[in-house]
């Protein structure tokens, strides 16, 4: 297994590249399709979406400290990422610039001075 690296050490291409070789060594490529990978991203999302079935803002809230629902997020988080990443792979996206893009989009769509504290 490779060395596990933090946020502030890993780099995207870093964790493009790692996915790309899980993929690769089992020969993953052909199901690894952007129709598919989407489907995929949407299953995972609704397996995280179902951590929080039937809670509360509060009690999802105070799961921070509970090992056992932040192990389940995290590796139903982890599932989204890899989906979303091996996408990226698949229709050579550069992640980074994709969001930026995005992000610079937004700023000018939802204006701070005017959506600031607003959810709509």
């Amino acid at each position: 297994m490779e060395n596990r690296k933090t946020d502030s050490e890993a780099t995207l291409q870093d964790l493009k590249n790692r996915v790309k070789a899980f993929v690769s060594k089992r020969g993953w490529e052909k199901y690894h399709n952007p129709k598919d990978l989407a489907e995929a991203v949407c299953v995972e999302a609704a397996e995280l979406l179902e951590v929080f079935q039937w809670s509360t803002v509060q009690e999802a809230s105070a799961w921070r400290n509970d090992a056992s629902k932040m192990e389940s997020i995290r590796e139903e988080l982890a599932d989204v990422l890899i989906y979303c990443l091996s996408m990226a792979n698949a229709l050579g996206i550069d992640v980074s610039e994709a969001v930026f893009r995005k992000l610079e989009k937004n700023e000018e769509k939802y204006p701070a001075d005017k959506y600031f504290g607003r959810a709509r």
